[in-house]
């Protein structure tokens, strides 16, 4: 359980809103009202009333800030030296300790103040000793108001941190950049630590989570520590030397044996002796990682006598062996964070170790006991000399050995779990148990999704059924369309006149489907080509006509149409309609004229209100000017009044209430 939750810390206010909060609740909670006619005590009485009532709010708020805030000496000294790192210890204890002299000297006004208020004559004198001990106040507040802003960024950063519990089980990741601490934190635990091919890419302590025979164990993955004297180490490295210094647990340091990460194994053999004193009593693993680029076989002698010398050194940290040890596993370990090769001997070898130091450590201690004087052991003594050998009944011995070949038939998952690494290490095949019909299927890897679809949406246990019922429907509708073929009219069982008749149909109607796609191709249905991409006149009218006359028609119609239908020719006089034309000639009387509403227009003229328009829902022109008459009439008598209809904008009053309105009387509308 995390003992230390920085992320409840209250909000620390800066020095203006820290004011703003306080005289504002002084105004609300406290009466306002008040008359020179009152008598003399009422009247101090008031005044004091607020003096105190504002002492007692910003007391309660720098308690609060004062209390929440971690004291160094009093918590875990991992988290002690932490904010020490991060922070600077003297800077954060002189801003608390600002902080309790602005509360202490707050107090201490308002005490004289009121002390004042006891002996005030009349009510000018009250109240501007009641202002006088109020602007005090805020006076206070304002100079520690640096103080206020460097906690409220202390606050945040702190509620940043990691929730790390310096009492439980922990594995240590540390050693070079970039050399594979984030990737191997991010294998075994769901912790999503970024890992970039360059060195420092991880800046603060991460923690994730794993588990190993039904413990929970938290994995901390430390900035890189580069090898240099420990006054020149920054605030990155330092995090990690106090996570070294302080949490008891077990510590990977990693080894690049390739040398990808740009540093040496001299290099790395080198800063793993300048902190191995942090190391003692604690189970410590060495790493060998990125085994796919270089095997610890291929190293150099050089190399290799200085991975034994850290292995030599590892071999010390032993609990309970004085130093000298006897049994080398688990101390130096290959792994690939690529290929994942290793990967869980690793966590495993670290959970195991850690886990019987602190089994060892919890015998050695006091409390074992208490608990060892609470058992005793019964040993019965002999009456005589007299040998009495345990009986076990025959059936009990037959239930035994019946029960011992069952077992041995069938393996249950329990079994096959202790076998092969116990829990957190086995996980349990569902796939062994698939009824398919071939045994080696049950192993395929069937894709979910697959071109953006979900499988598992196209499975249809069915489907061989299915695939029969279909060729089975396409059959017979292909016998059906056989049939069919029988009674179409091919021509050669008509008549002659029926024949004549069919050779007709068929004209008429390929006729009717060329007029249609002549129709949909004319130029009212093409868009028209705008002159400025028409730069080598391609489509102009002379073209046309050309083109016309050289396939042998006659382009004067054609050319007339595109001539009236141009905007470009101004001053063209407007062309007469077909009707006006059929009353002065007489030669085209005989002649259908067509009706006035087939005549060109060169605009559309405006339609009458009342007319009425298909779709409106109106029975004839009466009914709609009725309509209209009535909506105008409705709204008349609302448009008078200027009221605010249903279909109006809608603009809120942008005055806030409690500035407006309440106790403030004449003067100024502002906060104070």
């Amino acid at each position: 359980m995390v003992q230390y939750n920085f992320k409840k810390i209250t909000v620390v206010p800066t020095g203006k809103d820290f004011i703003d909060i306080i005289l504002s609740r002084t105004q609300r909670q406290t009466p306002t009202v008040v008359h020179k006619g009152y008598a003399i005590n009422r009247l101090r009485q008031f005044y004091m009333r607020k003096v105190k009532y504002t002492q007692q709010n910003f007391h309660e708020k720098l308690s609060t800030i004062i209390d929440e805030f971690p004291r160094l000496d009093g918590i875990h000294p991992f988290y002690g030296d932490l904010l020490h790192v991060l922070y600077n210890k003297d800077h954060y204890k002189l801003a608390l300790g600002q902080i309790n002299t602005a509360r202490n000297l707050i107090g201490k006004i308002a005490k004289d103040y009121v002390k004042l208020l006891k002996y005030g004559d009349s009510l000018y004198r009250c109240k501007s000793l009641k202002v006088a001990a109020l602007g005090r106040m805020c006076t206070v507040i304002k100079r520690v108001g640096p103080s206020l802003a460097y906690l409220e960024q202390i606050r945040q950063h702190m509620a940043r941190l990691p929730s790390i519990d310096p009492n439980t089980r922990t594995i240590l990741i540390c050693g070079y950049p970039n050399v594979g601490k984030s990737s191997f934190i991010n294998k075994i635990t769901r912790a999503d630590v970024e890992v970039q091919p360059y060195a420092f890419t991880t800046k603060s302590l991460f923690v994730g989570h794993t588990d190993y025979k039904y413990l929970r164990y938290q994995v901390i993955d430390t900035p890189g520590i580069l090898d240099r004297p420990f006054e020149d180490r920054n605030i990155i490295e330092m995090c990690s030397i106090t996570a070294l210094a302080h949490l008891r647990a077990a510590v990977l340091f990693f080894l690049d044996i390739s040398g990808s990460c740009g540093y040496s194994i001299a290099q790395q053999a080198a800063l793993f002796h300048s902190i191995k004193s942090l190391f003692m009593n604690k189970p410590l693993i060495i790493v060998c990682n990125k085994t796919d680029l270089q095997p610890l076989d291929g190293l150099s002698e050089e190399d290799m006598k200085l991975v034994m010398e850290m292995k030599a050194e590892a071999m010390k940290t032993v609990i309970g062996q004085g130093g000298e040890p006897t049994n080398d596993f688990g101390v130096l370990l290959t792994m690939s964070t690529l290929t994942e090769e290793g990967l869980i001997a690793v966590k495993n070898a670290a959970c195991e170790r850690l886990l019987n130091q602190r089994v060892e450590l919890k015998m050695k201690s006091k409390k074992i006991n208490d608990c060892l004087n609470r058992f005793h052991v019964a040993i019965p003594k002999p009456r005589d000399q007299k040998e009495r050998p345990p009986c076990i009944p025959q059936a009990v011995l037959e239930a035994k050995s019946k029960e011992a070949t069952e077992k041995e038939k069938r393996k249950l998952e329990r079994d096959l779990e202790d076998e092969n690494g116990g829990a957190g290490v086995y996980s349990a095949s569902l796939k062994k148990h698939y009824i398919l019909a071939h045994d080696e299927w049950k192993e395929d890897i069937m894709p979910e999704i697959l071109d953006g679809h979900n499988v598992y949406d196209f499975i249809d246990p069915d489907i061989l059924q299915r695939l029969e019922e279909l060729e089975r429907e396409e059959g017979l509708r292909l016998e059906k369309e056989a049939d069919d073929d029988d009674f179409e009219m091919d021509g050669k069982e008509l008549t002659p006149e029926e024949q004549e008749a069919l050779a007709e149909i068929r004209k008429k109607k390929s006729l009717l489907i060329q007029q249609h796609r002549i129709k949909k191709s004319t130029a009212e249905s093409r868009p028209t080509v705008p002159r400025k991409f028409d730069k080598d006149k391609k489509f102009t009218s002379e073209r046309m006509g050309r083109q016309l006359s050289a396939l042998g028609l006659d382009p004067t119609m054609a050319v007339n149409r595109v001539h009236s239908r141009s905007v470009s020719k101004r001053g063209r006089k407007r062309e007469r309609s077909l009707a006006r034309e059929g009353e002065n000639s007489g030669d085209v009387m005989d002649v259908d004229q067509p009706s006035k509403k087939l005549r060109l227009r060169s605009r559309s003229t405006s339609r009458p209100p009342g007319e009425v328009v298909p779709g409106e829902g109106f029975r004839d022109s009466a009914q709609k000017v009725k309509a209209l008459k009535l909506s105008r009439t409705s709204v008349k008598m609302r448009n008078k009044d200027a009221r605010r209809g249903e279909a109006d904008r809608v603009i809120p009053t942008l005055k806030p209430k409690h500035l407006f309105s309440g106790k403030r009387g004449i003067g100024k509308t502002s906060r104070r």
